[in-house]
């Protein structure tokens, strides 16, 4: 059979230009590079949730503030590049890094089977406890999980608490994107409590000592869900280790746990003002 030398050849030039139209697609394990690039860390966050993340007026202007926020500016400063944070509605924070509209995400995020199935995560920068915020009049309420039969308590969409309330209590869940909704529901009377990581629920009730208290009932989590770390896309290995490296430095200098301190101190600041 006699080949057709011209057709042999655009044969031969399709399949080059195929080629190479494949190594042009988007490389995998660049976002390090790329962050240091554009000079800036963009951190994915939902400031509701004191004494992690939270928002402040200073000089007449909000800002963002917490634990989380001084760990990624950490970070940010290993790295050499500004941090900027972007506040959104928790439930949004995986797909939003999903899309890489965030470079990293903290938020008092708690590693779990599905959510590692979306990201990867860091080393864990901080371990958790969970509990129950009630109103003041009710902290003798709820002492066993039979007690929670019949009552209504609030839950975080998409956060972990609301995951564990399922199985550790009898309650009725109400689902919102807001702590500070769940716990201004809570104060009205519209719920019953909130489940919430005990941290959290800690400074409310020092904000608002004559409102609120932490319930007696013992709401546990797997150890699996007791750690918090940095959410980061999947397949960035080159990100990951700079932010593992931050991480074990801070750990190592004891610094993470005066960056906690400093938080509950500016919460404490903002509170008496």
């Amino acid at each position: 059979m006699k080949v057709n030398k011209k057709w042999l050849a655009l044969l031969s030039l399709a399949f080059l230009v195929v080629i190479g139209l494949a190594g042009c697609g988007k490389k995998s394990d660049d976002s390090l590079q790329q962050i240091k690039d554009k000079k800036v860390l963009t951190m994915g966050t939902s400031a509701d949730y004191a004494p992690f993340e939270f928002t402040i007026m200073k000089n007449g202007k909000k800002e963002y503030v917490g634990y989380d926020i001084m760990v990624a500016q950490k970070i940010a400063d290993s790295l050499g590049v500004k941090l900027k944070v972007q506040n959104m509605e928790f439930s949004s924070i995986i797909s939003e890094l999903q899309d890489h509209k965030v470079d990293i995400a903290l938020a008092g995020m708690n590693v779990t089977p599905q959510r590692k199935k979306a990201v990867d995560f860091s080393k864990p920068y901080y371990t958790e406890q969970e509990s129950l915020l009630v109103k003041k009049a009710d902290a003798d309420k709820y002492n066993t999980i039979a007690d929670t039969k019949g009552a209504s308590f609030g839950v975080q969409q998409s956060s972990t608490q609301e995951t564990i309330a399922k199985t550790q209590t009898k309650a009725k869940l109400v689902s919102e994107s807001l702590v500070t909704g769940l716990a201004t529901d809570l104060k009205s009377g519209k719920l019953d409590g909130v489940v919430l990581a005990k941290k959290v629920a800690e400074q409310y009730v020092a904000q608002y000592p004559d409102t609120y208290a932490i319930a007696k009932v013992k709401i546990t989590a797997p150890a699996s869900m007791k750690e918090i770390s940095i959410a980061i896309p999947k397949n960035e290995p080159k990100l990951k280790a700079a932010v593992n490296k931050e991480i074990t430095k801070l750990q190592k200098s004891g610094e993470l746990d005066k960056l906690f301190k400093k938080a509950q101190e500016i919460q404490e600041q903002n509170t008496n003002k």
